[in-house]
């Protein structure tokens, strides 16, 4: 005789591939994001209803990732990366151009290869380091250099400093995480700080302008420095509580651009004050410890490795563009993790919390 199931007994196998303490911290971070985008929005018809849209496809592609395993990622880390790597020498060659920047091909549908890159990097450094575990040495370190300054070198010729940015940190991470000395990384960063003058030599003019404007942003006040400025009024103007939700008048007002894009957390720190930001900073936070946690119980080498620098993409990601709005770094077009509005980077950011995930589950798997 047929032993009846209740509804959740069917759909449990498929609901608990989620990590519970990370999808939580998502979906609030999420809802945040929704709230933060209708009232940065409200001049924008049709926005909630296309993020909303985008949730739902990111969480389909976090379920696949969740459900694949380990061992499947890295067979497909070689593959993924030859592609992204041939889709961004497809871009010089022949890309699309807009707004001066170089970042796209149609191959039957718009697609930016340099996303791609985000997850790529580290799959395919990590599966490098893992098929050399315990035999990792200088050899095996410069090749991981050049396999991260290989897709850096196109991504910056775009230019897109913010994506190359990331990538980079993800990549460094793996190496890092792989076992480099603190003495090479010393090294490494006293010859950067060297070698600056030769970097602002090579830098395109409306980069320099950024970093100058950084600096000093009241030096352009209607022109370059007009982001800097306007984000940095917002973000003083809420206070300790904040202005109240749809009350932003930095934002209504349409002194914020790009408020539901890359500036969106000068929309949210208006309304929301300083207690807003400790709350969703207190979010971003524990994302990465979780993150950091499942990298330091990942099973094997290669998923230690891979844990750890997709957790340092969503910190990355955080930290660049809070530090944007704040006018701490210079405007680099880095969105905020799981609230901007927009598909690409919320699906690759989904893409990169489904694997942590796959790997939090299946070492759940192995020790059952």
């Amino acid at each position: 005789m047929r032993r009846y199931r209740s509804p959740w007994q069917v759909i449990k196998p498929y609901v608990t591939v989620f990590d519970g303490p990370l999808a939580i911290i998502i979906f609030l971070i999420m809802s945040v994001g929704i709230v933060t985008l209708y009232s940065a929005g409200i001049d924008f018809p049709g926005r909630v209803e296309d993020q909303l849209r985008n949730i739902v496809v990111a969480f389909i592609v976090m379920w696949i990732a969740a459900m694949t395993p380990p061992q499947t990622l890295m067979r497909f880390a070689v593959p993924v990366y030859t592609v992204g790597v041939t889709l961004l020498i497809a871009v010089a060659l022949f890309g699309i151009v807009k707004k001066g920047s170089r970042r796209w091909i149609n191959i039957g549908m718009v697609v930016q290869p340099s996303e791609l890159m985000k997850i790529a990097m580290p799959l395919m450094l990590a599966w490098y380091f893992q098929k050399r575990e315990g035999a990792v040495g200088w050899r095996e370190f410069l090749v991981a250099a050049g396999l991260l300054i290989l897709p850096i070198g196109f991504i910056v010729k775009q230019p897109d400093l913010g994506t190359a940015m990331l990538v980079l940190a993800a990549g460094l991470s793996v190496i890092f995480l792989a076992g480099l000395s603190w003495r090479v990384i010393i090294g490494a960063v006293v010859l950067a700080a060297a070698s600056m003058p030769l970097v602002w030599h090579n830098m395109h003019d409306y980069q320099r302008e950024r970093v100058l404007t950084l600096i000093d942003p009241t030096t352009d006040p209607l022109g370059k420095g007009f982001h800097i400025i306007q984000s940095t009024i917002a973000v003083g103007s809420g206070g300790i509580t904040g202005k109240g939700w749809l009350n932003g008048t930095q934002a209504h007002l349409e002194f914020i651009p790009e408020r539901t894009t890359d500036f969106i957390f000068a929309v949210f720190s208006e309304e929301f004050g300083l207690i807003g930001c400790c709350v969703l900073l207190v979010l971003y936070l524990l994302f990465f410890a979780r993150g950091l946690m499942i990298a330091a119980n990942a099973p094997t080498f290669f998923t230690r490795l891979l844990a750890g620098s997709i957790t340092t993409i969503f910190f990355t990601y955080a930290f660049v563009n809070m530090g944007m709005v704040s006018g701490i770094v210079p405007v680099v077009g880095v969105p905020l993790p799981m609230m901007s509005y927009g598909g690409t980077a919320l699906v690759t950011l989904a893409l990169g919390a489904g694997i942590l995930m796959s790997i939090q589950r299946h070492r759940k798997l192995i020790q059952s």
